[in-house]
């Protein structure tokens, strides 16, 4: 049996190890905790989700090692070795070490100890959201670093547990990284609707006993600073071993690194010039690695990119790139409604949309971009023409619901229940945005 060492305890790894039955397993993570759903910390956060719901599923007679650091890998002798100088053998490493954060540079953030100052939160793991959540209820206002989905998902978690909340964030518009200028514009027209200050444009440049001062001069009263910008594949580990590293770990089309007994996937994986930092990826690197290992003849193109935002009272989902993909492009705004649809189409394929606003249409549209379906003259402008479709939406069985763990409509429907989706599809188990799609799904296929 081939012994198979997999470096973190994420959620790319969890999915690893569970396609591995025929594997002899070991899961090394450094977090005191076994793998859970990071997507969902703002949830718990927010008071939605119990920090129990976010655990993943081990398998039996993987080898869990949490609270483990790995320090070496020693490739000439095909061993890891930990913080305690003890050594795992392996046959197959698989790094799927994550991201790391790195702090901006802003005066004041860190003691002279090196720590946080306690007035100052990190938010990456279940530790940093434990530490926040036990902030909350003393603070009556916050301001959040970053306007990207983490910052929002936050923002929004903060001001709905009642702190006053604000953001700031030093690119021209809100979600730089995923929509265009309008979309930001709207989107920051909606925070402030749901009564969260978004400046845009600015950098905090140094912490105060009140409060926080942004290079514009302005100066923000605060309890909380929560910092969720910034973060880097985390490569140190490859470095030493003397992988080809980039940004990331440097992988080819069967996810190996230049050694050809160690693959990485995930956060910390480079596959071309794409780094990817989204969950579906890395449980699509995940799902390929496991059958490759298994001895089946598949390869990883690239990453299929689908993000959700998860915050209550504001809904975005972008598709591919949209900002950087080349197309015509359809488009659609209403900045009184706070909805904001665009679609790039090349060939009359959809390559990359963007939906702020209104997701009634996101599993048609995301099923066109899955299929590369060929769309008929017009046929785009009618997917965004109006604001919900005047008859509900069936989708095919063949649809996909869960970008996360790429699960189809025929699926969900053939379970009695959502809590039998979660189980046996993971439906809902990846950023949640599927929920309420799942539910519906799950009645349709009741029956009568």
């Amino acid at each position: 049996m081939s012994r198979v060492v997999i470096v973190g305890a994420g959620m790319a790894a969890a999915r690893l190890a569970e396609g591995l039955p025929d594997h002899d397993v070991t899961l090394l993570g450094d977090e005191p905790h076994a793998p859970y759903n990071r997507i969902l910390l703002s949830a718990v956060l927010e008071g939605t989700h119990d920090p129990q719901a976010l655990a993943m599923r081990v398998p039996d007679g993987v080898d869990l090692r949490v609270g483990t650091r790995v320090v070496e890998i020693h490739r000439a002798e095909r061993e890891v070795e930990l913080a305690d100088r003890s050594r795992v053998p392996y046959d197959r490493l698989v790094l799927a070490t994550g991201s790391t954060p790195t702090l901006p540079p802003i005066r004041g953030l860190v003691r002279v100890d090196g720590r946080l100052d306690e007035r100052v939160h990190a938010f990456r793991t279940l530790a940093d959201c434990e530490r926040l959540d036990a902030a909350v209820p003393t603070a009556r206002r916050a301001v959040v670093v970053g306007g990207g989905l983490l910052g929002l998902q936050v923002a929004r978690a903060l001001s709905v547990r009642g702190v006053v909340t604000e953001v700031v964030e030093g690119g021209e518009h809100l979600l730089r990284g995923q929509v265009d200028a309008k979309a930001g514009a709207i989107l920051a027209r909606d925070l402030a609707r749901l009564g969260t200050a978004v400046y845009t444009g600015a950098r905090a440049t140094r912490r105060t006993d009140s409060g926080l001062v942004l290079d514009n001069g302005v100066a923000l009263e605060t309890d909380l600073v929560v910092l969720t910008a910034g973060g880097r594949p985390s490569t140190a580990l490859a470095r030493r071993a003397g992988l080809d590293v980039r940004r990331g770990v440097v992988v080819d089309r069967h996810l190996r690194t230049s050694d050809p007994h160690i693959h990485a996937i995930g956060d910390c994986a480079q596959r071309g010039d794409q780094v990817t930092g989204f969950v579906p990826p890395a449980w699509e690197q995940a799902g390929l690695l496991a059958r490759h290992l298994g001895g089946a003849e598949v390869a990883y193109a690239g990453a299929r990119t689908v993000a959700r935002l998860r915050a209550t009272g504001l809904d975005v989902a972008v598709l591919g790139d949209p900002e950087r993909t080349d197309g015509e492009v359809v488009e659609m705004s209403n900045p009184v409604t706070g909805s904001h649809r665009k679609l790039v189409v090349r060939d009359g394929v959809i390559v990359a949309a963007t939906l702020l606003g209104d997701l009634s249409r996101i599993g048609l549209i995301t099923q066109h971009y899955d299929r590369a379906t060929v769309l008929g003259h017009g046929e785009a402008g009618d997917l965004l023409a109006n604001e919900r479709p005047a008859a509900p939406v069936v989708l095919p069985d063949e649809a996909e619901v869960c970008a996360c763990a790429g699960v189809s409509a025929g699926r969900v429907r053939a379970c009695a229940s959502v809590d039998e989706a979660r189980d046996t599809t993971r439906a809902t188990t990846g950023c949640g945005g599927c929920t309420s799609a799942v539910r519906e799904l799950v009645l349709e296929g009741a029956p009568a």
